[in-house]
């Protein structure tokens, strides 16, 4: 039987149900709908016509079930008990399923309500799609891309994969990309199995530094070792990375990077460490299995705010004081630093205090220099990672300068801003002191990858 059968036949059951049973239960003071009267059966002894021994052996768990409200809830259940394979079992052991993932399952198709948690939300992920249970599937999804961030990216691409879920694929790919140095240096990317490995070792818009995506590696071959219970010595890391070892572009990093990070970790043996020095310096440079050629990464976008900017002799000043502005987006995007101006009487050094804040949190800080050359074109600064930020909520962009008084600022500003696939909204921030708004003033560039 398809879901779609399924639930028309659930549809017809309840309705048909509810006319015979809706005096019984008003009588013995019960609620007189038929959700109401399997809310109350759910993980209820009272009229079980069957039971599940749920989880690992050592925690296992004796869950009671009703086959009937199983059965219009689940098409697996429904072949399970109803179909023409069904046997007539009182005990079903299902030891794949942890049992609170399991009574997650249940308590959807008993009280149709959703209860997820981050430590149980991909095992009760794996239930639903065990058992075909389509709307729980897709809210432990919409849960999880909720909760995506760099720290457990790695480890829900791995996942996403396995369920076949691209959605989720492609969210996981977003942060993995965007903030790829902080994924590869997270906990969970030594979680992920060789498959999903090699599939980032090989990504060409992977925004990091080689010599990060090396130690990484690394880390991830420490931690394989343990998992085939072996010792972690230099030899056995190069077994657990295998050929993924080719996929990490070592002739990319700057020459001291690979002298006295990867020539010096012992992963190498001494043919490739000399084939890759000769590499970098000899004229008639060797054939080398790792790839030389640079990733991509990704391509910054700019959102520029202002429709002129302008200059006077006696404005604009700074005197250590804050200009800031709120915005606002559409779409998860990653900030990775804003776009300022400089000096209107020539070129200039700015020392910068750049600032991310989410209803007053602050999220990324840096002081950083830069050089205006006098025109009015915008001058990059970065944040040391790109800062996540999610759809329909207000942050707040500061920076505090240092530096020549006299600076560009600009003028129609617009509160809404297409850029791209992105719209940015705009509206002033009372952490503002240095008169910058919507309207006028600094901060005229947010920068970003989406």
């Amino acid at each position: 039987m398809t879901p779609s059968s399924c639930k028309d036949k659930q549809n017809k059951a309840t309705t048909k149900t509810h006319k015979i049973t809706t005096h019984k239960m008003t009588q013995n003071n019960y609620t007189d709908t038929q959700n109401d009267a399997n809310s109350v059966m759910f993980n209820n002894e009272m009229m079980a016509d069957v039971h599940f021994v749920v989880g690992p052996p050592g925690g296992t768990q004796r869950v009671p079930g009703h086959k009937y409200v199983l059965a219009v809830g689940s098409s697996v259940f429904h072949a399970m008990f109803y179909g023409e394979l069904a046997e007539d079992q009182d005990e079903i052991r299902i030891p794949d399923v942890e049992p609170p993932s399991f009574l997650a399952m249940l308590k959807y198709i008993y009280c149709d309500e959703i209860d997820l948690c981050a430590d149980t939300v991909l095992a009760t992920l794996y239930a639903a799609k065990k058992y075909i249970v389509p709307h729980l599937a897709r809210a432990c999804v919409n849960f999880l891309e909720t909760s995506l961030s760099a720290k457990n990216a790695c480890v829900l691409l791995s996942q996403s994969c396995l369920f076949e879920e691209p959605d989720l694929t492609q969210r996981c790919w977003e942060v993995i990309d965007a903030q790829a140095e902080l994924a590869l240096r997270s906990e969970g990317f030594c979680d992920i199995d060789v498959q999903t490995l090699e599939s980032i070792l090989r990504r060409e818009t992977l925004n990091a530094k080689e010599m990060v995506v090396f130690e990484a590696a690394l880390s991830w071959a420490e931690v394989e070792c343990q998992r085939r219970e072996l010792p972690p010595t230099i030899e056995n890391k190069r077994l657990a990375l295998g050929k993924a070892i080719y996929l990490i572009r070592i002739p990319t990093m700057a020459l001291e990077d690979f002298a006295n990070g990867a020539a010096q970790s012992g992963v190498l043996t001494l043919n490739e460490t000399n084939d890759i020095f000769l590499w970098y310096t000899a004229a008639n440079k060797p054939e080398l299995l790792f790839c030389s050629k640079p990733r991509k990464g990704l391509s910054p976008q700019r959102c520029h705010r202002f429709q002129s900017c302008a200059y006077r002799s006696n404005q604009w000043r700074y005197r250590g004081r804050c200009d800031s502005i709120q915005f606002a987006v559409d779409k998860r995007v990653f900030i990775a630093g804003f776009g300022l101006y400089g000096s209107s009487c020539g070129s200039a050094e700015y020392s910068a205090k750049i600032e991310l804040k989410r209803q007053g949190m602050p999220m990324a800080q840096r002081i950083i220099k830069y050089f205006s050359d006098g025109s009015s074109s915008t001058f990059p600064v970065w944040f040391e990672y790109p800062v996540q930020i999610e759809p329909d909520t207000f942050y707040t962009a500061s920076v505090v300068l240092d530096g020549n008084e006299l600076s560009y600022f600009g003028q129609e500003g617009m509160t809404e801003v297409q850029c791209g696939k992105v719209t940015f909204q705009f509206q002033c921030s009372s952490d503002s002191t240095n008169g910058t708004g919507v309207q006028g003033g600094q901060i005229p560039e947010l920068v970003f990858y989406a």
